[in-house]
């Protein structure tokens, strides 16, 4: 069996220290829901040595000036959209590990603090972003890598069915992209877009509302601006 190519990608340096981010993620849960450190401390630093990790992995491949510094890959605690992704991690990965009631109070916190729906049986993809998280609901849709969503995005079902939505896919403010919707690879929903049961072809970018959308070619440079696509 062949060994794992090694992990060229860059540490994750946090800027309040690893202590003082676990210490301010229980004390916020606790000011604003119930902590118990007999009972959760265990599951939460678990939980956040995974969701740290994969913070790494996303952040190492996000282009904004706000996650990297001076050659390091940055996590900054009180940026919204980087404590977002965190907080997301951060459920998603104690549901996995079964601290379902610690997951519930973590999505929670995340909807208090940063405004976002995001709950923790959503799979997001190892690589994503968000800017102004601020009024999205992201539901139960089967999403790609390098996913991308602004302020007030809505990811929703209708009927029971639930998007499809490829890799490379960007979500401006104010879209939305439910029910049976499969959104091909590199995709742009423009800003207040409405997309609902329709399929939306590879290489586009998408205007106006259900039954009466525009679909333009896109020439791919927004999501190039978001992401390194290189091989890791």
């Amino acid at each position: 069996m062949p060994f794992p190519a090694p992990d060229t990608s860059p540490p994750l340096v946090i800027e309040i220290g690893r202590e003082r981010l676990s210490a301010l993620t229980a004390r916020q849960l606790g000011s604003l829901f119930e902590y118990d450190p007999a009972a959760d401390q265990a599951a939460l630093e678990h939980g956040i040595n995974e969701a740290l990790e994969r913070c790494r992995a996303c952040f190492s491949r996000n282009l904004n000036k706000y996650f990297h510094k001076e050659g390091q890959c940055r996590f900054n605690p009180f940026h919204s959209g980087q404590y977002c992704i965190y907080l997301y991690y951060l459920g998603h990965s104690l549901a996995r590990a079964g601290a379902l009631s610690l997951a519930d109070r973590v999505y929670y916190l995340n909807r208090a603090l940063n405004g976002v729906d995001l709950f923790h049986q959503v799979h997001l993809p190892e690589v994503f972003c968000v800017e102004h998280p601020l009024g999205a609901v992201i539901g139960r849709a089967q999403i790609g890598n390098y996913f991308f969503f602004a302020q007030g995005v809505t990811v929703g079902g209708n009927k029971g069915a639930y998007p499809v939505i490829g890799s490379r896919v960007t979500l401006l403010s104010n879209s939305k992209v439910v029910g049976g919707s499969v959104i091909g690879d590199n995709v742009i929903l423009a800003a207040n877009s409405y997309v609902k049961d329709t399929v939306i072809p590879p290489n586009s970018i998408v205007f106006g509302q259900d039954r009466s959308l525009v679909i333009k070619k896109n020439p791919g440079g927004l999501t190039a601006e978001l992401f390194d696509f290189s091989p890791a």
